[in-house]
């Protein structure tokens, strides 16, 4: 299996299959807007800029599963990443990232990449931790997706290679993004 197995709904509502990244290197990403992670759009732009030239698609999936810090309609989500962050990688429609109603394509995601906890020597990870550890600790049962802008890094042939946690800055995946590109 490798993702390409997926279908998934861009945020205009067409439905599309991941085999059409085949042969690129592929960040795909659980997105929000009224989230403390938004920012990383940002910079999730920027490595796409940067590298979309060496075969680097970024997918962004924007979901209201946490705190539902994604209210909005596919449309709304659009705007907004084109006029706050200047987004311009493909974008999907409002998705289930975890539990019972999670889009196959995590469910996948995260069975080949699990989860190996936050970094807690960092501000953000020990924040986030502490947050779910009191307020949500059934988040961190298994291996499932914890919180907005877990991002997978995925290679050539649609293999994932390695999770990233919504604590981990999109600028700090570039060494591993070079080592498949």
């Amino acid at each position: 299996m490798s993702i390409y197995t997926y279908q998934a709904d861009t945020i205009t509502g067409k439905t599309v299959s991941l085999e059409q990244y085949k042969g690129k290197v592929v960040i795909i990403a659980n997105t929000a807007s009224k989230c403390g992670f938004t920012p990383q759009y940002a910079d999730l732009q920027k490595l796409y800029e940067q590298y979309k030239d060496q075969g680097l698609e970024i997918l962004g999936f924007p979901s209201n599963q946490f705190g539902e810090q994604e209210p909005g309609e596919n449309s709304d989500v659009q705007s907004f990443c084109q006029l706050n962050y200047g987004v311009t990688f493909p974008l999907f429609a409002k998705t289930d990232v975890r539990d019972e109603t999670a889009h196959p394509l995590f469910n996948y995601l995260t069975t080949e990449a699990p989860f190996n906890g936050f970094d807690t020597a960092e501000a953000s990870g020990k924040m986030l931790s502490a947050f779910l550890t009191e307020k949500l600790p059934h988040f961190l049962d298994g291996d499932s997706i914890k919180w907005n802008f877990t991002k997978f890094l995925i290679d050539r042939e649609g293999n994932v290679v390695k999770r990233f946690e919504s604590t981990d800055e999109p600028l700090s995946m570039k060494a591993d993004i070079e080592k498949l590109l």
